[in-house]
């Protein structure tokens, strides 16, 4: 049976959970390790997130202590996970429920460890299956090369974004990698970008293509200048306000060029589109590995259930079925 003593919320954080609640203190110190042990941003960032959704939860039902925190506490919070409905309707995604999950695992394995319970209150907790989906559906060159175009090199905002959407399908990169570049990390004359703490906090180095590069030199030759302001810190692509790209900000942009093909998606559709069609032309799936920075080869493996051109070619090669129409 929970504890249900309630507390009188007085002021509260922007994203809602009381400021009284001392979750709150150890929340705080929890991501401030998780910086301290050379864990990314983005991690602490995503651990910070989750557990004030947990702690906006708590303060709900009244739960003030770690002492309330016990496999039931967690159980129920789970099925609330699970029973969640958004406003159209439709329930969370499991992969949202596992963002919300896995950094409570985290903390509460943190919580034993530095004995602030007597032990970890996740030990037991049963995370969902994590889904194995095939990506949406994935341009051919041809679309892809029909995407590109969109981005004529017109005007100043067509040359930088042409030569984001480029270094994209090019390189792999994820969104924010790509946010994150800076002068430093791109070598136009020896085709490579330096990937600095992606995700995991791994660095990797990856080729960056010819015509990439040509749209690099374009924009930093007629556009970046322009758009340089007295704050330049020195980030590769700017806004037209002169600001580094926010994550939401790119992935608008990039995502007016994909609905114009009628496809869904954003920058990540670049990085389908980069590793199938290296897939598909004959690359080994260890070296796709390496250039889209995934730790586990099977994560890169998904590719070879999406790249159909081979498998059609052996089809018709070899089916009893190979009939002409």
């Amino acid at each position: 049976m929970l504890r249900t003593k309630r507390i009188t919320p007085v002021r509260r954080t922007p994203q809602g959970a009381s400021t009284l609640n001392p979750l709150q203190k150890h929340k705080d110190d929890f991501v401030r390790w998780t910086i301290a042990v050379g864990l990314s941003e983005q991690t602490a960032v995503t651990r910070r997130s989750a557990l004030d959704h947990f702690i906006r939860w708590c303060d709900a039902r009244g739960i003030v202590r770690l002492d309330d925190i016990d496999r039931d506490m967690l159980e129920a919070y789970q099925v609330a996970l699970a029973s969640y409905r958004k406003a159209n309707g439709e329930p969370l995604e499991r992969t949202t429920q596992l963002s919300r999950l896995n950094p409570l695992k985290a903390f509460g394995t943190w919580l034993a460890r530095t004995r602030r319970m007597e032990i970890d209150p996740c030990r037991e907790m049963q995370l969902p299956k994590q889904p194995r989906r095939l990506p949406r559906r994935i341009p051919t060159v041809r679309e892809m090369r029909t995407i590109l175009a969109l981005a004529d090199g017109s005007s100043p905002a067509t040359i930088r974004d042409r030569a984001i959407m480029e270094v994209l399908y090019c390189t792999g990169l994820r969104r924010m990698e790509l946010a994150r570049l800076r002068f430093c990390d791109v070598n136009v004359e020896g085709g490579t970008v330096h990937v600095r703490a992606g995700k995991g906090g791994r660095d990797r180095v990856v080729p960056l293509g010819g015509r990439a590069s040509g749209w690099i030199e374009r924009y930093l030759r007629e556009v970046r200048p322009r758009l340089a302001s007295g704050l330049d810190r020195g980030e590769l692509f700017l806004t037209d306000y002169g600001e580094p790209f926010l994550r939401n900000r790119l992935g608008d942009r990039v995502r007016r060029y994909v609905a114009r093909q009628g496809l869904p998606g954003a920058c990540h559709v670049f990085r389908h589109a980069c590793a199938t069609h290296m897939l598909e032309n004959g690359a080994d799936v260890r070296f796709i590995q390496a250039m889209l920075g995934h730790a586990q080869l099977s994560t890169t493996e998904i590719y070879t259930q999406v790249s159909i051109s081979k498998l059609k070619e052996i089809h018709a090669a070899t089916h009893p079925a190979k009939l002409d129409r």
